[in-house]
């Protein structure tokens, strides 16, 4: 196991554009145990406050590995690269889990943070507590032409809402 590099950064000093960092530059979720965890690339998702918590929410389908992980264990990480790593995020959102071990293909490695996995060599990472796992089913979705360009096979999302519970940048 390589050491990490993260300094943990006070939340309230951290800066970031959530819409820019999830929607363009993508970030990666990854759950399990020392065991076995999976790692996913994501643009979904969102940051901000619930609950009197500093939170981050994302989003993912039934049929993605990385959700039979999240449903069993308490946290996860969502983690934040340069656009140096763009063919190694495209990589982790369309080959499963399942089938390679990802990360060493990919060369990266994991690290734990109070025994969430996270990937090393990330930018930022975001060490989350789950606090709700809320299903999206079609009566949620309320503007019509959604449903049609985002599930025209029906496979709905999961949203979780973790708890930041340590934030650390490189």
């Amino acid at each position: 196991m390589l050491q990490h590099v993260f300094q943990p950064v006070p939340l309230d000093l951290y800066e970031i554009n959530p819409f820019r960092k999830i929607s363009e530059d993508w970030m990666v979720i990854s759950a399990g145990t020392e065991e076995k965890a999976n790692s996913m690339t994501a643009s979904w998702g969102g940051m901000g406050t619930l609950w009197n918590e500093d939170v981050v929410f994302i989003f993912v389908r039934e049929s993605r590995y990385t959700k039979e992980f999240l449903d069993k264990t308490d946290g996860f990480s969502c983690t934040f690269f340069g656009k140096e790593n763009r063919a190694m995020l495209k990589y982790f959102g369309s080959v499963s889990g399942r089938n390679e071990d990802k990360v060493a293909n990919a060369k990266m490695h994991y690290d734990y943070i109070d025994g969430i996995p996270y990937i090393n060599e990330a930018d930022t990472v975001l060490i989350c507590k789950k606090l709700a796992a809320v299903p999206i089913e079609k009566e949620h979705i309320l503007l019509p032409g959604l449903l049609s360009v985002n599930y025209p096979k029906g496979d709905y999302h999961t949203m979780y809402v973790g708890g930041v519970i340590q934030l650390g940048a490189r």
